[in-house]
Protein backbone atom coordinates (compact mmCIF):
# COMPACT_ATOMS: atom_id res chain seq x y z
CA UNK A 1 0.00 0.00 0.00
CA UNK A 2 1.39 3.45 -0.70
CA UNK A 3 1.11 6.86 0.84
CA UNK A 4 -1.16 9.29 -1.83
CA UNK A 5 1.06 11.56 -3.32
CA UNK A 6 0.27 15.25 -2.68
CA UNK A 7 -0.28 16.65 -6.29
CA UNK A 8 -0.30 20.02 -4.95
CA UNK A 9 -2.18 19.50 -2.21
CA UNK A 10 -2.37 22.27 0.40
CA UNK A 11 -3.04 21.86 3.67
CA UNK A 12 -5.01 24.67 4.22
CA UNK A 13 -8.02 22.53 2.62
CA UNK A 14 -8.51 20.57 5.46
CA UNK A 15 -10.28 23.03 8.11
CA UNK A 16 -9.51 23.22 12.06
CA UNK A 17 -12.71 21.05 12.74
CA UNK A 18 -10.96 18.57 9.91
CA UNK A 19 -7.58 18.86 11.45
CA UNK A 20 -9.36 17.97 14.80
CA UNK A 21 -10.95 15.07 13.59
CA UNK A 22 -7.95 13.70 12.09
CA UNK A 23 -5.77 13.72 15.41
CA UNK A 24 -8.74 11.69 17.08
CA UNK A 25 -8.68 9.20 13.84
CA UNK A 26 -5.13 8.63 14.46
CA UNK A 27 -5.39 7.93 18.27
CA UNK A 28 -7.74 5.12 17.48
CA UNK A 29 -11.03 6.81 18.57
CA UNK A 30 -14.11 5.27 16.44
CA UNK A 31 -16.20 7.74 14.93
CA UNK A 32 -18.86 7.29 17.60
CA UNK A 33 -15.88 8.44 20.53
CA UNK A 34 -14.69 11.59 18.19
CA UNK A 35 -18.94 12.39 18.02
CA UNK A 36 -18.98 12.46 21.80
CA UNK A 37 -15.12 13.81 22.80
CA UNK A 38 -16.73 16.71 19.88
CA UNK A 39 -19.70 17.12 21.11
CA UNK A 40 -20.70 16.96 17.63
CA UNK A 41 -22.88 13.80 15.94
CA UNK A 42 -21.59 10.95 14.25
CA UNK A 43 -22.95 11.44 10.99
CA UNK A 44 -21.07 14.92 11.09
CA UNK A 45 -18.35 12.81 12.42
CA UNK A 46 -18.58 10.43 8.93
CA UNK A 47 -18.96 13.59 6.88
CA UNK A 48 -15.64 14.99 8.57
CA UNK A 49 -13.90 11.94 7.50
CA UNK A 50 -15.43 11.63 4.44
CA UNK A 51 -14.32 14.89 3.05
CA UNK A 52 -10.95 14.56 4.33
CA UNK A 53 -10.30 10.72 2.84
CA UNK A 54 -11.39 12.93 -0.16
CA UNK A 55 -9.05 15.97 0.59
CA UNK A 56 -5.80 13.67 1.52
CA UNK A 57 -6.96 11.32 -1.45
CA UNK A 58 -7.08 8.47 0.76
CA UNK A 59 -8.63 4.72 0.48
CA UNK A 60 -9.54 4.60 4.11
CA UNK A 61 -8.71 5.48 7.76
CA UNK A 62 -5.23 3.33 7.59
CA UNK A 63 -3.89 5.08 4.75
CA UNK A 64 -5.00 8.57 6.17
CA UNK A 65 -3.27 7.52 9.12
CA UNK A 66 -0.32 6.86 6.97
CA UNK A 67 -0.55 9.70 4.97
CA UNK A 68 -1.12 12.06 8.07
CA UNK A 69 2.47 10.54 9.77
CA UNK A 70 4.12 10.49 6.19
CA UNK A 71 3.83 14.53 6.45
CA UNK A 72 4.04 14.83 10.23
CA UNK A 73 0.45 16.22 10.36
CA UNK A 74 0.19 13.60 13.63
CA UNK A 75 2.95 12.23 16.50
CA UNK A 76 1.98 9.31 18.27
CA UNK A 77 3.40 8.95 22.08
CA UNK A 78 6.22 11.69 21.11
CA UNK A 79 6.90 9.96 17.39
CA UNK A 80 7.22 11.05 14.69
CA UNK A 81 6.65 14.47 15.89
CA UNK A 82 7.73 17.30 13.08
CA UNK A 83 6.31 20.27 11.69
CA UNK A 84 4.41 20.13 8.66
CA UNK A 85 6.52 20.39 4.86
CA UNK A 86 6.01 23.93 3.03
CA UNK A 87 3.76 23.66 0.12
CA UNK A 88 6.76 23.92 -2.05
CA UNK A 89 7.64 19.80 -1.22
CA UNK A 90 5.50 17.99 -3.76
CA UNK A 91 5.76 14.44 -2.23
CA UNK A 92 5.67 12.75 1.75
CA UNK A 93 8.95 11.74 2.91
CA UNK A 94 9.63 8.25 2.68
CA UNK A 95 8.75 5.82 5.12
Amino acid sequence: MSIPQDDGFEYSLLSERELQVLELVAAGLTNHDIAEKLDISKRTVDNHISNILTKTKSENRVALVRWALAWGKVCLDNVNCCVLPTSTETNPPAL
